[in-house]
């Protein structure tokens, strides 16, 4: 009888009879002398823990897989300790802006070798708060959209020690922040209605308790004091980001009389058109509009939306990128404020190169 050892198993042979023996695990020494390396160069590569030339680590990886090695989690989260994982809480995982979110947020971790712990927390801070406990010890580190949240009960309910990062908020404590600029955006989106000769200019809002809602109302705000225009308050309608807090404000909206109207996100606009539609009333020679977000569905539309593009992808995959730099600063890291520009994209629903306006008889 002979024994034969294979790069997983020793079989042993005899009297015509082939039987597995012992299972023999392909160890990272293994990996390192396939590929003519040192131990701490596979290490480096499979932990992502220091830097290495791209075709050594081309050369361990084709190594490892050759030998059909596999590193153990468990393991390495032991020697790390790190778990791979990075935690991410979201008011909602419904509709096109929140899928693009997580399409940014997905793809840039997975190019850092890390997996993603995603939650919606239905802007609940009890909720948030449970799932911040229930992530504790199972990831590296948070991402947090939360702009309905006060920044006191933020501080109060994130974890110490666990670096944050937090989308479409400004925080008052030391937290790295990643955001878009809505106060300019929204600004721009109004002083485009103007150029086009509107005066009495409608805002559909989204809930005030959301600090993105408040500074897109601040845009809009300051887009018509810049030109003069008065501020009237019955031309201010407060929705929930949501298509069918569109369509419902549809008819209040009608009855105030605007001739246009700035609509704070992509999902409301699309529930207004609806209803405008179903109403006979025609965009943009009746009303012209204006939304925010430049979601995958608007250019769909009919009238295809102008609306101001907010980086929805870059969002996530900035959130990620300052996340990892804070994990790898460690007790160094200074937080950091990142506001992403915006700009308008101008389609039909604005009515730009219309020749002539008709007001709502």
């Amino acid at each position: 009888m002979e024994t034969f050892p294979s790069e997983r198993f020793i079989f042993l042979v005899g009297n015509g009879n082939v039987s597995i023996l012992h299972h023999m695990a392909v160890t990272i020494r293994d990996v390192a002398r396939e590929a003519g390396v040192a131990i701490g160069t596979v290490s480096r590569v499979f932990n992502n823990s220091g830097p290495v030339k791209a075709s050594t680590r081309k050369r361990v990886e084709e190594a490892a897989r050759r030998l059909g090695y596999v590193p153990h989690g468990a393991a390495r989260s032991l020697i790390t300790r790190r778990t791979q994982t990075l935690g991410v809480l979201l008011p909602d995982l419904y509709g096109e802006f929140y899928s693009e979110l997580i399409r940014g947020l997905d793809q840039q971790a997975r190019q850092w070798g890390y997996h993603l712990l995603v939650s919606g927390m239905h802007a609940d801070a009890r909720e948030m708060r449970a799932l911040v406990r229930a992530m504790r010890g199972r990831v590296d580190g948070l991402i947090l959209m939360g702009p309905h949240l006060e920044s006191a009960l933020l501080a109060e309910y994130l974890p110490s020690g666990v670096p944050v990062v937090l989308i479409g908020n400004r925080a008052d404590f030391p937290c790295d922040t990643v955001r878009v600029d809505n106060v300019a955006g929204a600004r721009m989106a109004v002083a485009h209605l103007i150029q086009l000769g509107h005066q009495r200019i409608a805002l559909l809002s989204g809930p005030l308790t959301n600090q993105e809602a408040r500074e897109r109302r601040e845009g809009y705000r300051q887009a018509l004091q810049e030109a003069g225009l008065a501020l009237l308050p019955m031309l201010e309608l407060e929705g929930d980001f949501t298509e069918a807090s569109g369509y419902g404000l549809g008819q209040k909206l009608l009855s105030r009389r605007p001739t246009a109207v700035f609509v704070s996100n992509d999902a409301m606009a699309i529930g207004l058109l609806r209803w405008l539609h179903e109403a006979g009333v025609r965009v943009p020679e009746q009303l012209a509009l204006v939304a925010f977000d430049d979601i995958p569905m608007a250019r769909y539309t009919r009238p295809a939306l102008t609306t101001v593009h907010s980086p929805i992808y870059e969002l996530g995959a900035r959130a990620i990128d300052q996340l990892l730099q804070a994990l790898s600063d460690g007790a160094q890291h200074v937080p950091q404020e990142v506001v992403l520009p915006v700009h308008l994209v101008v389609r039909e629903s604005c009515g730009a190169g219309q020749d002539r306006f008709h007001p709502i008889p």
